[in-house]
Order: structure tokens, then sequence, then C-alpha cells
């Protein structure tokens, strides 16, 4: 499996840094580079890559608008955003304008390449600093809203998946098969009516039945 990507960020030294590090692995090919929102979108239409590294931060159309506008022409296209900040807004409104992952910068490159692969396979882990950052925002504003659309196990799912484990992990954790993983997933995102992982975490948090 190789994986094309465009990455997208106005500031040459961290493209290049970006670039040099994925294209060390034969699972990545860098199909192109763009520095700015309207340039992202013009390159995706004419690359179609796989996932787009998207930067949060640019001139003339910043990562948010780009990835609403990107998701709009081409849906099946992957995005990570890539951010400095752990702002919890910026997670949700990624997700809410249809990204599948929120990438810190500062992290290391290892974690990087694994993230990057498990968003491709269609998961979608948070980091640590994130999922306490989130945390700390619902603190105290819990209000569970589906507890009775839930079955036990689907909760106890949905737990391990707000906690950034992916399939296979959560399978081990449950001593179930990954397949059926897959099926309590399936099954979720269609009880609460939403589209994908990353969406479902958001819920998790908003609504007290993170683990």
């Amino acid at each position: 499996m190789t994986i094309s990507m465009l990455i997208v960020d106005d500031h040459i030294l961290s493209r290049k840094a970006i670039a040099s590090i994925l294209s060390a692995n034969p699972l990545f090919m860098i199909a192109g580079e763009a520095t700015t929102g309207k340039e992202a979108l013009e390159k995706a239409k004419d690359l179609t890559p796989d996932l787009i590294l998207m930067d949060i931060r640019m001139p003339e159309g910043d990562g948010l608008e780009a990835t609403r506008l990107i998701k709009a022409a081409l849906p099946a296209i992957k995005i990570i955003i890539l951010s400095v900040s752990d702002d919890v807004q910026d997670f949700f409104e990624a997700i809410k304008l249809g990204a599948q992952g929120y990438l810190l910068k500062n992290m290391e490159p290892e974690y990087w390449l694994d993230y990057i692969v498990s968003i491709v396979q269609g998961e979608a882990p948070i980091s640590r600093v994130l999922a306490i950052k989130i945390l700390q925002e619902f603190a105290g504003q819990k209000q569970p809203v589906c507890d009775n659309k839930l079955s036990e196990r689907e909760k106890e799912v949905l737990q391990l998946i707000s906690q950034g484990l992916g399939n296979k992990e959560i399978g081990e954790k449950l001593f179930i098969s990954e397949s059926t993983v897959k099926n309590h997933l399936r099954n979720i995102l269609d009880k609460l009516h939403l589209q994908n992982r990353m969406q479902l975490i958001a819920f998790a948090y908003k609504n007290g039945l993170a683990g």
C-alpha cells in the first residue's frame, strides 16, 4: 500500500521537514505541496491524493475553510489538520467540517507515522494531551443522552474508542474479534446518526460517555 499525500503549510521549513520525515518511509508518496488554503483546493482537485496534511493557520483561506471546501468537492480525500495548538474548539471545528484527524506538530515523528496509517485504515486515535484537554473542557457539563440507545457492549466499545484505541486493541481488551469491533462501531454510528470515528469521539466527550 502506498499513501499519496498533499502537504499544506505556509512555512517552507515546516513543509520540507514534514516531507522529509514521511518520504523516508516507503508507505508514503508526497504527491505535492501547497502554501495556502486556496492553493490546497486547487492541488487537491488536480492531484486527488489519498490524504492531505493541512496546517490550520494560513493566509488566503485557512486550513479549516480549505477543509470545508475540499470535503464538499472531494469527500473521499482524508484530511488531517496540523496545529501547534491543543485548543479544544479547533479540534471540534475541524471534525465538524469533515477532517478525519487532528495532529499536534510537537508530537514525535514515530507517532505521526502510526497516526497517519491509522487514519487511512479508518481509525482516528487522539493524543493523550488532547484527550486531557477535552476532558477538562467538558468537566461538570456532561449530559449523557444516549444511554437508552446503546447496548452495554456498545458503550464499552465507545469508551475505548474515546481513549484513542484502535479496533485491534479494543478487540484484545474485550476478547472479541476485530471484525466484531467494526460491527459494533458501525451500529454505534448508525444509532447516533454520526458519520465517522472522529465525530464519535467528540460526541463521547461532549456527552459524558468517554472512558
